[in-house]
């Protein structure tokens, strides 16, 4: 039979079912929310995908290449906060930081006035000793090539704040410009006891695995790193890193697969659309070449694509079009020079083939002066043989190549360093040398890889007879 609970209870009892009833229904609505929000509860949501903004801002901040359109993101909305907020220290830090990264990924150097005012406004501002804005300073004098001011600031990065790892690889740069090895192990060793695994600290180990010497070693972190990387930019990257490397081994079609692989994960890879330039060109895809280096510095116009595309011009007979793309060379650091940054190294070099060795000669010995590095030393060892004062070119060249004191294991290096012992009549080390530099890559230059093989053609092979060279 039906009934009601109303027309059998009693009317005390009947209220205090009711209050046991509403109070269960209250419990299930707060336990259903609980559940809700308990990670791995039925009807649980995952967190929002962090914005562009926020992407840019972990990867500047972590030390990870950033997508241009997430930085772009980024420095608007720092931008937007601090015309409401200009005493936010750490929000001019954080633009500082992206007008670096977005400088780097651009080749536009318009952007280091503006890092550089940001960085110090969040010293003025905010913490005068931030180890944020401390560690971009360093990294904006990396991109400027003035690696003494790079040392003294990412050392007092360091000194605020030592389990930052990224201040130790910033590091690594200021020591590799200034030629100071024994600082450059020891800030790698800092930077992976910190973060092992990391695959930005395995693309950066790379580079002094590289320059050491250790191409295998240099690869397996390269490859490490691109597997792992989390962002696209970030993968593209180690992918362009990767190319990079394979080139200089001379293996032209694992570098032109890892850096198409890197314009497919990140079109905005400029960088690797110049590598696909040299490499088609090694594959003597000369027209493919051409429009690559075109596209490359459409985006990215940066100095040493310029000379690059030039020298590839000169190689094919077409002067007038190589002529063209070294006064854009000229214009273009002009522009970066006025805006702080030191283009002696690469003016060093375009004016030791192609203009006035002389006035080569005396930028790089000023850089020299400013900061010995192995690169410097190859340029200036090179354009003192080109003005003839071939015995002070040797001593250079063999600071740049003599890897058990840092040098590195380059094929230009070692060409440089055979041309100028040919000069001297030193046939012996001339050959060994020569022959090195096309063992390691026989493409490394569409001018100065045919010019090593001519010079080998005519030093012929040693004498039987005659004492050991």
């Amino acid at each position: 039979m039906d009934f009601h609970t109303s027309s059998v209870l009693p009317g005390p009892r009947k209220r205090r079912v009711r209050r046991v009833l509403i109070a269960s229904a209250a419990g299930c609505v707060v336990l259903g929310g609980v559940l809700v929000l308990l990670p791995g509860g039925r009807g649980s949501a995952p967190p929002p995908a962090p914005g562009p903004a926020a992407l840019a801002r972990g990867a500047v901040t972590g030390g990870a290449p950033a997508a241009l359109a997430d930085l772009a993101a980024l420095i608007g909305d720092r931008e937007n906060r601090l015309r409401a907020h200009p005493l936010d220290g750490p929000s001019w830090a954080v633009l500082g930081a992206a007008y670096v990264e977005q400088g780097r990924r651009t080749a536009d150097a318009a952007n280091w006035p503006k890092a550089e005012k940001a960085l110090r406004t969040s010293l003025k501002v905010g913490a005068r000793n931030d180890p944020q804005a401390l560690e971009s300073l360093a990294a904006l004098a990396v991109e400027r090539r003035d690696f003494t001011a790079a040392r003294k600031w990412g050392e007092s990065a360091v000194k605020q704040a030592p389990k930052r790892w990224t201040a130790h690889a910033v590091l690594i740069d200021a020591y590799t410009g200034l030629g100071d090895h024994e600082a450059v192990g020891r800030a790698l060793d800092r930077m992976r006891k910190l973060r092992p695994g990391l695959p930005a600290v395995r693309a950066r180990a790379a580079t002094v695995y590289r320059d050491r010497g250790w191409g295998e070693d240099a690869a397996a972190q390269l490859s490490d790193a691109a597997a792992a990387a989390g962002a696209p930019a970030e993968r593209a990257a180690y992918l362009e890193q990767a190319g990079r490397l394979a080139f200089e081994r001379g293996d032209r079609e694992a570098a032109l697969r890892y850096f198409r692989e890197a314009l497919r994960t990140d079109p905005d890879e400029r960088a690797a659309q110049a590598g696909e330039g040299a490499a088609l060109a090694a594959l003597g895809r000369t027209t493919e070449a051409l429009n690559a280096y075109r596209a490359a510095l459409a985006k990215r116009p940066c100095p040493r694509y310029a000379l690059e595309l030039g020298e590839l011009y000169e190689s094919l007979g077409l002067g007038q079009a190589a002529r063209v793309e070294y006064d854009l060379l000229r214009e273009r650091v002009r522009g970066a020079e006025e805006a702080g940054a030191d283009e002696d190294l690469v003016m060093g070099r375009f004016e030791a083939d192609h203009g006035d060795a002389a006035a080569a000669v005396e930028r790089l010995e000023a850089e020299w002066a400013r900061q010995p590095g192995i690169a410097v030393a190859d340029a200036l060892g090179w354009a003192l043989y080109r003005t003839g004062d071939h015995e002070e070119a040797l001593r250079f060249a063999a600071i740049a190549t003599d890897v058990e004191h840092g040098g590195v294991r380059s094929a230009p290096h070692l060409f440089h360093r055979g041309m100028i012992e040919r000069a001297l009549e030193r046939h012996g080390p001339a050959r060994r040398h020569l022959r090195e530099a096309l063992m390691i890559n026989p493409y490394f230059s569409p001018l100065g890889a045919p010019e090593a093989r001519r010079a080998l053609a005519e030093l012929g092979e040693p004498s039987v007879e005659g004492p050991p060279d």
